[in-house]
C-alpha cells in the first residue's frame, strides 16, 4: 500500500514539475520573439518608417513594455517561488542578537532576497526590533531591500550586461552596511518613537518554512506575480512612454548639457530629481535605458535609480510613524550620501 502511495506521489511531483518546466518555457519563447513580433507588426503590417521619429518611439513603447513586463513577472515569479522556502519569522530569527558588522552583513544580504515594498517597512521595522535585532542592522535590511531590487538587478543584466548589474549590487550592498554600521554607531535607539519598544517580543528561534508543493510555489509566483504587475502597471506604461518620448523625440543635447558628463553636479541632480519621483526599478528601467543610449554616464544613471527605488516619499512619511525626523534626516542623508559617491565612482570607473 505504502509503495503504491509513494509511486503516486513521484508520478504527482513529476507532472507538477512538467508543468513548471512548461510555464517557464513559454515565458523564453515569448521573450525570445519579443523584437520580432513587433518588427512584423508595425513596420510590415502598419508600414510605419522604423527610421522615423515616431516609428522609433511606437516601437520602443510596444517592445519595452512587453519586454519589462515579460521581465517583471518573471523574475517577479522566480524570487516569489524562491522566497517560498524562506520565512519572515526565520529571517528575524536570523538576524536577531547577531553583532554588528557580521549582522549588517546578514541583514543587507537578506533584504535582496526578501524584499518588502515601502508599504511594509513600517511592520517590519517594528517586528525586527521586537524580534531582538539591533537597530543598525535592521536599517541595513531596509535600506537593502528597496535598494538592491531583484527586478532591477534582473533588467540590468538584460539590458547592459553582467558587470553593470554586478556594480548595482555591490554597490548597494555596501551603501546599506555601512549606512547600518554608522547609523548604528550614532545609537539612535532615542530617536525611535517609544511605542516601537513598548510590545518587544522575546527573540525567536528557528522556524520552519512552510512545506509547499511545487504546484502550490507554482501558485503562489502567479499570484504574486499578477499582484504586483496590477499594482504598479499604470506607472510601468508611464515610464515606458516617457522613455519612449525622450528616445525618439528629445535630443541629446538637452541631457548632455544638463546632466552629462561636463557637468560636475549631474549626479547631485539626478538623486534630487529622482527622490520626489515615486516609482519603482520597472517603472524607472525605461527611462534609465533611454537616458543611456542618448549617452548619459552610467554612474548618474544609476544615482537617479537608485535614489527612486530607494528614497521615495511614500516610503519617507510611512516610516516618520516609527522614527523621528532626526533619525529620518540621518537616514536620508546617509543613503543619499551613499548613493552620490556611488554614481561619482562609476562615472570615473567606466
Amino acid at each position: 500500500m505504502s509503495i503504491s502511495i509513494n509511486i503516486a506521489k513521484r508520478e504527482s511531483r513529476s507532472k507538477q514539475l512538467s508543468r513548471l518546466i512548461a510555464l517557464v518555457l513559454v515565458w523564453f519563447v515569448l521573450y525570445w520573439i519579443n523584437n520580432s513580433v513587433w518588427n512584423a507588426i508595425l513596420f510590415k503590417l502598419a508600414g510605419l518608417d522604423e527610421t522615423s521619429r515616431v516609428g522609433e518611439s511606437i516601437h520602443f513603447f510596444f517592445y519595452d513594455a512587453t519586454k519589462i513586463t515579460l521581465l517583471l513577472v518573471g523574475i517577479t515569479f522566480a524570487v516569489t517561488y524562491a522566497r517560498s522556502f524562506i520565512t519572515i519569522e526565520k529571517t528575524q530569527a536570523l538576524l536577531g542578537g547577531k553583532r554588528e558588522g557580521i549582522g549588517n552583513v546578514i541583514a543587507a544580504s537578506a533584504g535582496i532576497v526578501t524584499p518588502f515594498c515601502s508599504c511594509s517597512a513600517v511592520p517590519v521595522f517594528i517586528g525586527f526590533l521586537g524580534a531582538g535585532v539591533p537597530i543598525g542592522v535592521t536599517l541595513s535590511f531596509l535600506i537593502a531591500s528597496p535598494l538592491i531590487n531583484e527586478i532591477a538587478v534582473g533588467l540590468l543584466f538584460t539590458m547592459f550586461g553582467f558587470k553593470i548589474a554586478a556594480l548595482y549590487l555591490i554597490s548597494g550592498l555596501l551603501i546599506a552596511i555601512t549606512a547600518g554600521l554608522v547609523l548604528g554607531r550614532l545609537k539612535v535607539e532615542r530617536w525611535v518613537e517609544p511605542f516601537v519598544f513598548e510590545n518587544t517580543k522575546k527573540a525567536q528561534g528557528a522556524f520552519a518554512p512552510p512545506r509547499y508543493t511545487i504546484t502550490e510555489r507554482t501558485k503562489l509566483g502567479i499570484t504574486e506575480a499578477k499582484s504586483i504587475f496590477i499594482k504598479i502597471w499604470p506607472y510601468l506604461l508611464a515610464g515606458i512612454a516617457l522613455g519612449a518620448s525622450i528616445h525618439g523625440w528629445v535630443p541629446t543635447e538637452f541631457f548632455t548639457q544638463y546632466a552629462g558628463s561636463n557637468n560636475p553636479f549631474a549626479v547631485v541632480l539626478a538623486v534630487l530629481i529622482g527622490v520626489p519621483l515615486y516609482s519603482n526599478a520597472a517603472g524607472v528601467m525605461p527611462i534609465v535605458q533611454a537616458l543611456y543610449e542618448k549617452g548619459l554616464p552610467m554612474g548618474t544613471l544609476l544615482a537617479f535609480m537608485m535614489s527612486v527605488v530607494a528614497l521615495s516619499l511614500p516610503e519617507m512619511i510611512l516610516l516618520r510613524r516609527v522614527l523621528k525626523v532626526k533619525l529620518l534626516a540621518c537616514f536620508i542623508g546617509v543613503v543619499a550620501f551613499g548613493i552620490i559617491f556611488v554614481g561619482y565612482l562609476f562615472n570615473a570607473i567606466l
